[in-house]
This record gives C-alpha cells, structure tokens and sequence, in this order.
C-alpha cells in the first residue's frame, strides 16, 4: 500500500460544447503532466462546459470521452478523473469517470442536480455514491453542487479523500472556498476541489480557487489562473489525525432517503 498520492488539478478554461476542441486542449495538459502523478483531476463537464443543451452535441461524445480517459490514464500511469455530459437510456447524465490504467473505469452521476440554472429539468440525478480505492487510498469524487449538501459527503466509509470537480461561477466562490474547506474538516479527510477559469456562453465567470485542504482544514495548495495545481497527500497524516483526535467516533448515523 503506498503512503502517498501525488495529485495534479488541472485548472482550465473550456470550450463551449465542442469536445472535440476540448479533449485535444486536455491531451496536450495531461501529456505534460508530472511523470510520477499518480492521480489527475480535471473539471465538471470538461468535453462541453455547464451546458443545459446536451442535444448540442452528438450522443456519442460521452462515451468517445469516456475511451480518451481510459486511454490517456493508461498512457500516463494514473487515474483520470471528470465529468462530461453523458447520454444513456433515453437520458442525459452529468457523469464523473474514474479512469485507472489498464482496469475499467467507474463512475458517478451527479446527485445533486443545479436546479437554478435547469439542471434538474435536462440531466437526470444519480442515487449512490462512488467510492473507489486507489494505490491505497479511499477515494470519493462528487460534483459541483453536491458540495452545499455535507450529508451526502458524509465520511462513513472512511475514505481518505473527498474530490469536487466542479464549474462553480466567480460570485459564489467564498461559499466554494468555505465549504471545500469545511468539508475537510468535519470529514477528517483530505478535500479537494477542481474548478475551471473563464467565460462561458451564458456570461458566468470563473475564476478557479481550486485548493486541496488536509484533514485539519489547513490549505495546501491553491490558484486563482489557468495552470496545473500539484499536491502530496499523506496516509500517515490522515492516520495519525484520526488516531489523536477520534471525532469520527462520534458521528451520528443515519440513512438516507429520497
């Protein structure tokens, strides 16, 4: 089991619903990614932007996506994680992959859909979480929105990390620092939060803030520009703060309904 997890935010503008465009953008990020990262993060619905017109595109561009990802992560040696607008059954999903090299690929649907942009009304929500372990680390990515809902996140599985890909506008973005922080500390994990930087179709800025806090709330890395944002995490660090203080002992248990 390793002991640590090198992490790369990939902080990026987007092209409006041309995934063409954008995963050519991201192949020639992810190829000059830090050779010994171990896991790569990119942004909410990076193929296309927050776009509530899926129908835009064609309906194969989620799975076409979804085979990038599985390819460029065997390419580098390291897991991929994003979002993308994803069709199936007669549905249209906000849809995260988790891409590890040479294994299959899972993935969550956002649960908790925007309904003050319409997303609840185009992309249908999901209703389980995704837990995945990674070179010895308990993973769980959710998306954007989810993280004003600290119920969902809720750590009982005692995951390691809390991962939020996310398009989350310039005007809101204390609430994202405060919450991505928040979420950290009452979940005695390393929470981490990947946003993107531009201007979209409707108008919206972004202005990134995507930041990593360790299991204390204490910020390891952050940016406000277009870059890629790296980071160490530690399992002794998560072990040896659980260990001390045991406020995970006293969480309330429940069960979720919807």
């Amino acid at each position: 089991m390793s002991e640590t997890l090198k992490i790369a935010l990939v902080q990026s503008s987007l092209t409006w619903e041309n995934p063409i465009e954008n995963r050519e953008r991201f192949n020639q990020i992810i190829d000059g990614v830090a050779i010994d990262s171990d896991l790569i993060i990119l942004p909410e619905m990076f193929t296309s932007g927050f776009t509530m017109n899926p129908e835009h595109m064609d309906k194969s561009e989620g799975l076409i996506t979804k085979e990038w990802m599985k390819v460029k992560a065997t390419e580098k040696n390291a897991a991929i994680i994003g979002s993308v607008s994803y069709f199936e059954t007669d549905n249209y999903f906000n849809r995260l992959f988790f891409a590890k090299p040479q294994a299959d690929t899972s993935y969550y649907n956002k649960r908790h859909t925007f309904t003050l942009a319409g997303e609840n009304l185009v992309y249908k929500a999901g209703d389980s979480r995704l837990i995945e372990t990674f070179r010895g680390f308990k993973i769980c990515p959710l998306i954007c929105y989810d993280l004003r809902f600290p119920v969902w996140a809720r750590n009982v599985e005692d995951y390691d990390v809390v991962i939020y890909v996310a398009n989350w506008p310039k005007p809101r973005i204390g609430a994202w620092d405060a919450l991505l922080k928040a979420r950290a500390i009452e979940n005695m994990a390393y929470s981490i939060g990947v946003n993107r930087v531009g201007t979209d179709n409707n108008g919206h800025q972004y202005c990134g803030h995507s930041a990593v806090y360790d299991s204390l709330g204490s910020q390891m890395a952050f940016s406000d520009e277009e870059t890629v944002i790296y980071a160490t995490l530690d399992k002794k660090h998560i072990q040896e703060t659980r260990r001390k203080l045991q406020f995970l002992e006293d969480r309330d248990m429940f069960t979720l309904k919807r």
